[in-house]
Order: C-alpha cells, then structure tokens, then sequence
C-alpha cells in the first residue's frame, strides 16, 4: 500500500481521508459519513486510541478500517482486527478489501471452520491486516505461524458480544502479547463494566465516541408484541409469514429450535435457511449469501451466529424466543431499519415472559406494543 496526499474537501476528505481511500469510496457510491465514522475517523487518523459506541449497522467497520489503512500505508507493520464470529470477520474483510482494492490491500481471515493450510499460505504473503475470532487467532500464535510483534493498529470490533460468549480471557491473552507501542480501536454497541476494565488497562487515553446512548434501540424500529404460547408460536408465524411482504429474519435461542422452525417455514412454503453453530462454515457462507441475494425469504438465527449478519432491507425481525439479555434485545432488532429506512421488530412472548418484556421496556424506554396478529391491529388494553 502506498499513502497519498490529504486532499480539502467535504464528507471523508474533510475528515482526512486520503483522495484514494475517497475515490473508491465514492466509486461505491459511499460519499457521507455515519455519524460513528463523523465521530471516530479524525481522531483515530491521529494515532488515538479509540473507545467507540455504536448501534449495529452505523457503518462501525468503515469507522475503523479507512484510519486503519491510511496509517498503516504511512507507518507501516499490520492491522490486526479481532471479531466474535465467523461472519463478522468476513463481512470485515470484504469491507476492507472493498475500499483497499486500489492500494493493493492484502487480507486474512482466520477463522475457525477453514481450511489450516489456506490460511498460512496467505500468512506467507504478509497481509496487511488480519482478520481473526479469537480462538482460531490463539490456535496460530501457539503454533508460532502469527507474530504480534509486527502489530501496529489492533481493533476488537463488536467487543460486548465476545464477551457475552465467554471469550475475555483469550482477549486478555491476545492483547498482553501486542506490542506496548500501538494503537488500539475497541467498538461496542454497548458498555458493561469490564469492557471499561479492558479499556482502563490495554488502552492509552483513549477518544470516547458514542453516537447514541448504551442499549438504546434504533428510532427507525417499530417495537411490537405478540402473546403466544409456546405451542402457539409455529402457527402464529406461518401465519404472520403468510400476511406480511420481504424479507424476514427470525431469532431462536438454540440451535435445535432454529433447524425445527426453519423446517416449519418451509413446509409452509416460504423459502427459509438457518445459520447457527451447528452448520459448517460453507453453509453458513451460503445461507447468509442465499439471504443477501434474496434465494431465501427467510433466515432463522440463532445469537451467536448473527452478529455478521450485514442485509440492508430487512424489514421485519421476529424474536420467536425473546432474548435472555437487553443487549441481545439491541443487537437483534438493529438488524432492521438500518442505514437510515424503517424496520419492525416483533417479538412473541409467552405468559410467562412478561415480565421481560417489561424489564425490556424499562431499560430501553419504549413501548412494545402488543399486537393482534391476525389483522395486525393494536389490542385493546384490559
């Protein structure tokens, strides 16, 4: 990679950007920045260490990836960009090499799933970034085929969520092997208190950017309940399914139920994939692209699964469990009403779920109104 100039200017270039990271941003019609890429870009540029706050689907990969390329072509050594999921990492890398292309970016993601050898063949070509899940990057530097020492910007993108997993001590362990001589972005849609821990000791000083408070929902999503049963909850989909247009992307809390109810969309006569731990990494890649592209209709998903998940255009996801946490309730419906359009979230809640509805409510400040689905009309309050 090669740097260039700092052009005057408006949108990227005002914040910095050099004219050929702008030119293939505009070349993919990218010519406005997000607020988080308004907000992260300039000090990132800077050298900064970088504590982001964002929704999912405020362009947070962009945020971090353009500062990440021009540094890296003017001080040289690699990017190292750390992501809980498989997804997420080649959604991050597809972003890259989308505006890297023309400086000849070199890439790698290592990811559980894929092929071993693959992956240091490309090692050997000394990528400039790498992409990585954290076990699978723990894997190479036990095996001594990845050297943190060349390490000069590292990024944990979607940091709340590896936690939520249980991957804090392999984090731990990744960051203690950096260099001490670095930058460091961490992006978050939300805070809890040991990600602030992590910051307090891996980070410099860091610029604090937040473009919307912790575990608040998108103003572009509408918020709505159905009461169901549990023996309820199939027929009350197919028959939502059946009444309502585009694209829909269903939520389950385990991978069992996400194979039953995309089976059950099917035999109803929808197209309908699913994406969770079981499958293997070639079906998720396909489930996710046969989504994208519009094969299926309908993706069913479990939590840990759908954090790469980037389908502009969804206009309905459905909580056909309710999620165990307020954070999953954030990241689950900000997968609709993304780059500016509108979107609905409908969750189904069993008798028994009130109260986490309302606990849901509290937290975010909004109302799920509770709808009839037969008509989808409000319900008349008793």
């Amino acid at each position: 990679m090669t740097d260039t100039n700092l052009p005057n200017g408006s949108g990227f270039a005002a914040l910095g950007v050099a004219q050929k990271l702008v030119d293939s941003l505009t070349y993919h019609k990218l010519t406005q920045p997000t607020p988080i890429q308004q907000a992260a870009i300039k000090p990132a540029l800077e050298g900064n260490d970088i504590l982001g706050i964002a929704q999912t689907g405020t362009g947070k990969t962009l945020a971090f990836a353009l500062p990440m390329l021009q540094r890296l072509a003017r001080i040289g050594g690699q990017g190292l960009v750390v992501v809980p999921t498989r997804e997420l990492a080649l959604q991050v890398e597809e972003t890259l090499n989308l505006v890297g292309r023309a400086a000849k970016l070199l890439t790698v993601s290592l990811i559980g799933g894929a092929s071993m050898h693959r992956q240091l063949q490309q090692l050997r070509r000394k990528p400039h970034v790498i992409i990585a899940t954290p076990g699978r990057l723990l894997d190479h530097m036990r095996q001594k085929t990845v050297f943190m020492a060349g390490i000069k910007i590292v990024v944990l993108d979607e940091a709340d969520r590896m936690f939520d997993i249980g991957f804090a001590p392999h984090i731990k362990e990744i960051l203690s092997a950096l260099p001490g001589e670095r930058q460091t972005m961490l992006f978050s849609a939300t805070m809890p208190r040991e990600i602030l821990q992590i910051a307090a000791k891996y980070m410099k000083a860091p610029v604090r950017v937040e473009v919307a408070p912790e575990n608040k929902s998108a103003t572009t999503v509408t918020h709505e309940q159905v009461m169901a049963p549990q023996s309820e909850k199939l027929p009350t989909l197919t028959s939502i399914l059946k009444k309502e247009q585009g694209t829909v992307l269903v939520f389950s809390r385990t991978k069992h139920g996400a194979k039953k109810i995309a089976a059950a969309v099917r035999n109803a006569g929808h197209t309908a994939t699913e994406l969770h731990a079981n499958r293997t990494l070639a079906q998720r890649k396909a489930a996710l692209a046969g989504f994208k592209n519009g094969q299926y209709r309908v993706l069913v998903a479990t939590d840990i699964a759908a954090r790469g998940i980037d389908v502009t255009g969804i206009g309905l996801v459905i909580n056909y469990d309710l999620p165990t946490t307020v954070e999953d309730y954030v990241h689950r419906t900000g997968r609709t009403g993304r780059a500016g359009r509108t979107g609905r979230a409908l969750s189904f809640v069993t008798p028994d779920e009130r109260s986490d509805v309302y606990r849901i409510e509290q937290r975010l400040r909004l109302r799920l109104q509770v709808m009839n689905h037969t008509n989808r009309e409000p319900a008349r309050s008793h």
